[in-house]
């Protein structure tokens, strides 16, 4: 009669957490494509002046380093860049360059871009590949437009060279770097033309968020585990001073040149069928129309052929030859002959979240509670580790019990919280492996029979609710036990029958004995390890765990 309402309570408290904490999310429409013109992905130009086009490997590449110093205007940071330039040998007069901009990570001027870098200085290129510019930053707080600011320093190094073309200098930014050039190209109206690899075209938050949602359902994640996609993506990252998340992508300006897109149709990780929507809308917004794009079958995020986490992975088959191509057709001024958009068929699972937005009262309520478990939980530990000293001491001197636990709730308490710890454990597992399965995806391996990261969710929904009702128990418990020693009476002075002095007498016997604990160490034991456990209960809640 006592644990039911406790229960009913609890349970109330947690489920009412889930649903208020809950982020709509509409992945309508799903299953999007873009058909292309043509299978064929090769790229040709109309030569009425027979000028000589250059081909991948016409050219012996030279290689050398220079060094520049790029800052960090909002910190006055400053970093030593790497700068590795490859020149095409016995190639005359004024070339046409391109800068390459990194995608995410730390890559450096040496381990990437080594083959791409190479194809276009071999075709009559002269190419610049640096350090990426990161400062003191992480991937949480890159400073975009300081990053546009040292590539920009790279551009005006290859527009001073003797050897180059100062009208003929673009850009091959890949990924996240798709980002850093909308900054590039607003600030730098020279930019000859880009070529761009996957492209993230929507803001970080949609971007990111759209990443996380698609990938936990290609890895078979239970739906469970895809709603913590919904809350993360939708916390106002300005509170803790970052403000990446939502910069502003979308503009005109940065599909104004001459643009070739290429993606893969193994790539899990862009939005591709809105991304080309976007980018051919933004460009005709600029008045431009020299817009090609390539889809390569079986080709992942960075246009290779199978896991890119094993080293040599290879590009798509024909995509080196395409892209440059195309480089030599622009800087020559020539007419496209082929298809702008070819290859395999453009797919979209499901739709990018752009009604994702910051919530400032759900970042504040998830800080909170997951403060307040921690905190709770190093209190908890703390006081164990106290009591375990305690009772070391205590066995050793044979003084009896260190924390005085009465009716069976020190047991009852080490058996409820392992419990919930385990479930914790369970919970961390889960996710954590369904984030191990998205990496694999996004590196281009297969996905992996589901397993654990599908039933885990309801088995800790499950072990959850149990877990609330055993605590409702103990509560239960503690209050009947409260009531046969008549600490839950009130006693009316004055009214009614007079107690004899051996009635009062035994009175305060009862009330004497513990109910939870004889000593002070062991209530606060119990009471702070409820706590910490109630707060763990919330963060489920918080996350979604509750949601039936």
């Amino acid at each position: 009669m006592v644990s039911l309402p406790i229960f009913i309570m609890m349970i109330g408290i947690l489920t009412s957490v889930s649903h208020i904490t809950t982020v709509p999310w509409n992945n309508e429409p799903t299953n999007q494509s873009v058909a292309t013109l043509t299978s064929d992905t090769s790229v040709s130009f109309s030569n009425p002046n027979q000028v000589h086009l250059s081909k991948k490997g016409d050219y012996k590449v030279k290689e050398h380093h220079e060094w520049f110093t790029a800052t960090q205007e909002s910190t006055g940071d400053k970093q030593r860049i790497s700068m590795l330039i490859r020149e095409p040998v016995g190639a005359s007069g004024k070339l046409p360059a391109v800068v390459f901009m990194h995608g995410a990570g730390y890559g450096t001027s040496d381990n990437s871009f080594g083959d791409v870098a190479n194809d276009l200085s071999s075709t009559g290129f002269v190419t610049v590949v640096i350090d990426k510019p990161v400062w003191n930053t992480s991937d949480l707080t890159r400073d975009y437009p300081a990053s546009a600011k040292a590539y920009e320093q790279a551009v005006q190094y290859l527009r001073e060279q003797d050897n180059v073309n100062p009208d003929k200098v673009g850009i091959y930014a890949t990924s996240e770097s798709t980002w850093i050039s909308a900054y590039l190209l607003e600030q730098d109206k020279k930019i000859a033309f880009q070529i761009l690899l996957s492209p993230m075209v929507n803001s970080p938050r949609h971007s990111l968020g759209f990443l996380a949602a698609q990938d936990f359902a290609l890895v078979g994640a239970n739906p469970g585990y895809q709603s913590i996609v919904r809350r993360l993506f939708s916390t106002d990252a300005a509170l803790f001073g970052l403000n990446n998340i939502d910069i502003d992508t979308m503009k005109a300006s940065a599909y104004a040149i001459p643009t070739f897109v290429a993606y893969g149709s193994k790539d899990v990780m862009t939005a591709q069928v809105e991304g080309t929507q976007e980018i051919l809308k933004l460009a005709h917004q600029a008045g431009n129309w020299n817009v090609t794009v390539r889809n390569y079958p079986v080709a992942n995020h960075v246009l290779r052929l199978g896991d890119e986490a094993e080293s040599g992975t290879p590009l798509a088959d024909h995509y080196p030859e395409d892209m440059t191509n195309w480089a030599v057709g622009q800087v020559n001024d020539l007419t496209q002959t082929t298809e702008r958009v070819a290859g395999e068929t453009i797919r979209q699972s499901i739709a990018v979240p752009t009604d994702l937005h910051a919530r400032p009262t759900l970042t504040i309520y998830m800080i909170g509670v997951h403060a307040a478990a921690l905190l709770f939980m190093l209190a908890s530990i703390v006081l164990s580790i106290i009591a375990l000293v305690s009772k070391v001491k205590c066995m050793i001197k044979r003084k009896g019990r260190s924390l005085g636990f009465a009716h069976g709730f020190g047991g009852i308490l080490l058996m409820i919280t392992g419990t919930t710890l385990a479930t914790l454990v369970l919970f961390i597992s889960g996710l954590g492996q369904v984030a191990v399965g998205v990496v694999k995806l996004a590196w281009g391996g297969a996905p992996e029979p589901a397993g654990m990261i599908y039933w885990s969710w309801p088995v800790i929904q499950i072990v959850s609710t149990l877990v609330v009702w055993a605590w409702s128990r103990i509560f239960g418990r503690l209050f009947e036990v409260a009531s046969l020693r008549g600490l839950t009476k009130v006693h009316q002075g004055g009214k009614g029958k007079e107690l004899s002095a051996e009635e009062e007498s035994m009175i305060r016997e009862q009330k004497a004995k513990p109910v939870l604990a004889s000593t002070r160490l062991g209530r606060a034991l119990f009471v702070v390890t409820a706590i910490a456990m109630f707060c763990i209960l919330l963060v489920f809640a918080f996350w979604g765990m509750f949601v039936y």
